[in-house]
């Protein structure tokens, strides 16, 4: 399989932009996870990506065939759109794990000493 970015790019033609707001509020180019390439590639082409794996349109053509193979997991990603994808899939349903410095257990309130340990001359 060809690994040629215009070719790639016809396979995937599509009339509109794709948009996340949801996940990606300040667009895909500004959110830190995508590279300009990645970016580009999910405004251009997603409508038809997330169209091909939510199962809405069919396959046109062998590469389309191939995403879908690369999507189920049959296949591993060989082109940049389907590593974007495959990573974007990853940012949007993977949960992400938050690691904190400071723990959710509180700490017990300290015991209180028995009064075995004091005498009455102890006392003030």
């Amino acid at each position: 399989m060809s690994n040629d970015i215009s070719l790639l790019r016809q396979a995937f033609v599509s009339q509109r932009q794709f948009y996340d707001d949801q996940n990606f509020p300040r667009g895909f180019g500004r959110s830190g996870n995508f590279t300009l390439l990645e970016a580009n590639i999910l405004e251009q082409h997603g409508v038809v990506l997330k169209g091909l794996y939510n199962k809405i349109l069919e396959p046109q053509n062998e590469i389309q065939a191939q995403f879908l193979a690369v999507v189920s997991g049959s296949q591993e990603p060989t082109n940049a759109i389907e590593r974007t994808w495959i990573k974007y899939l990853k940012l949007t349903t993977c949960k992400t794990k938050f690691h904190t410095l400071f723990g959710r257990s509180r700490i017990s309130s300290p015991t209180p000493q028995s009064q075995d340990y004091y005498s009455e001359s102890d006392s003030l």
